[in-house]
């Protein structure tokens, strides 16, 4: 029986969002929850959330941005700097989405990782300003992302990010009406 060195692991990253306005689906089942929401009030433009994923064409590999901490740094921090890396866009965070733990091992070690997510804004940039740990960085629909993501534990993130927004935007209306 092989012996295995045990290392525990954090990083942070996140879901890069933008909401873009487009016309009502006409498939329910193509629409998310944020828009079937907006549906049901009567919108017939509603507002679509996009997600940006980062990918390497070689493997075939979709993912959220995230990475390592350096030393100081907090997780918030750590997402922050690592999705403005890793996608070349500009972003404010909004709040914490949730966690995903795993483990691998590598070079006889055992790595237990924990990612910490968080929901970010984006701000400004551009998805050409990336740095060259992916080589495709790109734009997708909600539902299109979940199903291009390789890991289906990051497509639950996004659908948690997916209520995390609305309770956001609900948020914000009700703080406007005041």
């Amino acid at each position: 029986m092989e012996r295995y060195q045990t290392m525990r692991a954090y990083s942070a990253g996140g879901v890069v969002f933008r909401l873009a306005q487009v016309t009502s689906p006409k498939n329910p089942f193509a629409a998310t929850f944020f828009d079937l929401e907006q549906q049901a009030a009567g919108a017939e433009e509603v507002l679509a959330m996009e997600v940006v994923l980062v990918g390497r064409s070689n493997s075939g590999l979709w993912a959220l941005p995230k990475g390592t901490p350096q030393p100081g740094e907090t997780l918030e921090q750590v997402a922050i700097r690592e999705v403005q890396e890793e996608t070349g866009l500009q972003v404010r965070l909004l709040a914490y989405i949730g966690s995903i733990s795993y483990s691998f091992i590598h070079d006889q070690t055992r790595y237990y990782k924990q990612v910490r997510h968080f929901l970010l804004e984006a701000i400004g940039g551009d998805l050409a300003l990336h740095d060259q740990e992916y080589d495709q960085v790109e734009w997708f629909p909600l539902p299109e992302a979940c199903r291009r993501l390789t890991y289906q534990n990051e497509a639950h993130i996004l659908y948690q990010a997916e209520e995390t927004l609305q309770r956001w935007v609900q948020y914000q209306r009700e703080e406007g009406q005041k």
